[in-house]
């Protein structure tokens, strides 16, 4: 796998023919988050046509599994229309059997050749985590406890400045949520082996705009076994 550098953040170029779909789409949507950055947004069509089209099905680029976050929005800050991308939005960006089933259905059923897992700067699930004392309650509690993990790894690096421990904690748990994905999907996981789907782990900037690519090697879990280089 070779890496190039598209907006000024790293985006995967892959050598084999069928993984270059996903390339193409990593490449739209940092050329996006480009312009969302900048301020100089695509005009979006979303006139009646449009959605008359989309009345016949969907052909998404990308699945995008991202918080809930109000300031995290994937069509905006990837600046895409319509139909464009499948998201799959929770707080924490975790998954469990109803997220993963969505994923599934985007990269199996919909096709997309690139699913993102987009954390995101101050996130308040994390940050909510970090500060917790005691055992989270109600169903709150069940996303601090898949988070808390991606905590207690932040903790044991030994820093002690709370917004290197807070962006640790966040990169962390994006990091956990892929494994969680890879162990917990045989479509996922099955799909990636075969050369159809990249899977990529990110983090967006609420100050800057912008999204950066975090572990790109992360996308040879399934064994393709070529080196990643900057």
């Amino acid at each position: 796998m070779k890496l190039f550098r598209v907006a000024g953040a790293v985006v995967l170029s892959l050598s084999m023919a069928v993984t270059a779909y996903a390339g193409d789409a990593a490449t739209k949507l940092m050329d996006g988050n480009k312009r969302f950055a900048s301020g100089e947004l695509c005009k979006k069509d979303l006139c009646k046509e449009k959605r008359d089209e989309l009345t016949k099905g969907q052909h998404p680029f990308a699945t995008i599994l991202t918080c809930s976050d109000s300031r995290v929005s994937p069509e905006i800050l990837f600046d895409q229309g319509l139909g464009d991308v499948f998201i799959v939005r929770v707080a924490g960006n975790v998954v469990d059997e109803i997220a993963l089933g969505s994923i599934e259905y985007g990269v199996e059923h919909l096709h997309t050749p690139l699913l993102v897992i987009l954390g995101h700067q101050s996130c308040g699930a994390v940050k909510a985590t970090l500060e917790l004392t005691g055992e989270p309650e109600g169903n709150i509690g069940a996303i601090l406890k898949k988070i808390q993990p991606a905590v207690a790894t932040a903790k044991a690096s030994g820093k002690t400045d709370s917004g290197e421990l807070l962006n640790d904690a966040i990169q962390q748990n994006v990091r956990n949520v892929y494994d969680d994905i890879m162990k917990n999907s045989e479509i996922v996981k099955e799909l990636v082996h075969e050369g159809k789907l990249e899977v990529v782990t990110a983090e967006y900037y609420l100050g800057t705009g912008e999204v950066k690519l975090l572990d790109a090697a992360k996308a040879e879990h399934a064994g393709h076994g070529h080196e990643a280089s900057h």
